[in-house]
């Protein structure tokens, strides 16, 4: 058999302060084979500091979308770019990403103890760091063709479907699922970066309307009690292991 290779997609909008941090996180790590960035036409230069990583990383791609699509068409063109029997889903905005977290949600994958894995971040809500499970967690390991197979669904999504169509896609496949947990690692509130909590909300609101579009909100719930059945047994990262 052919051993597993990995790409890691990395969609960005307007991320210029903190896709550096993430890309010095990701960059010579011996799971990562190669890296795609998808600028889904930011206004900012977040493209033009990919591209001078991408200088010094000759496994580093950088893709310009002509104009704002929304994730899931960003990711999309990133699937369809990578190369690897795997992909890596991240977000571009992760404060306090290194190599140890990486390592612990792409190895249970690789190595074939789980068929899937998500993070939880340490400033998930509440709620789900308690249930154990972040649903729209963007932090993703799983095989390359899953989603491949299926690029005419995802064009179809709303900007922010992908997670929960992911959802179920491991749901219907009976997926193994690896949780594991990011105590040292943060996603920004979309009020800070946004400018302000009116702005903030209007985001969420926006994101949540997308949600419910691809999937009912009595659905969402049921995913997340599903994928939570589907967990492999697991510490991922203990606290004392983050930065």
């Amino acid at each position: 058999m052919t051993a597993p290779t990995l790409s890691c997609i990395i969609p960005a909008f307007n991320e210029a302060p903190r896709i550096g941090a993430v890309l010095d996180a990701v960059l010579d790590h011996p799971l990562i084979h190669e890296i795609v960035v998808i600028d889904d036409g930011s206004s900012d230069d977040t493209a033009a500091r990919a591209q001078a990583v991408a200088l010094r990383a000759p496994h580093l791609r950088v893709i310009r979308l002509d104009r704002n699509g929304g994730k899931t068409r960003a990711v999309t063109r990133g699937i369809a770019e990578a190369t690897s029997s795997h992909i890596l889903l991240l977000d571009s905005d992760l404060l306090g990403l290194h190599h140890d977290e990486l390592t612990a949600l792409i190895a249970p994958v690789l190595e074939g103890r789980a068929d899937a894995s998500l993070s939880l971040r340490g400033n998930a809500p509440l709620v789900w760091r308690g249930l154990g499970i972040d649903y729209i967690s963007g932090e993703r390991v799983m095989r390359r063709e899953l989603l491949a197979s299926r690029a005419d669904a995802l064009q179809s999504l709303p900007k922010f479907g992908l997670e929960v169509f992911i959802n179920g896609l491991w749901i219907e496949q009976g997926l193994k699922i690896a949780v594991v947990r990011w105590p040292g690692v943060e996603s920004p509130m979309k009020h800070e970066k946004r400018g302000g909590w009116l702005m903030g909300l209007k985001a969420d609101a926006a994101m949540l309307g997308d949600i419910f579009h691809t999937v009912t909100p009595l659905e969402t719930l049921r995913q997340v009690f599903r994928l939570r059945q589907r967990r492999v047994p697991g510490p991922g990262l203990a606290a004392s292991d983050h930065h």
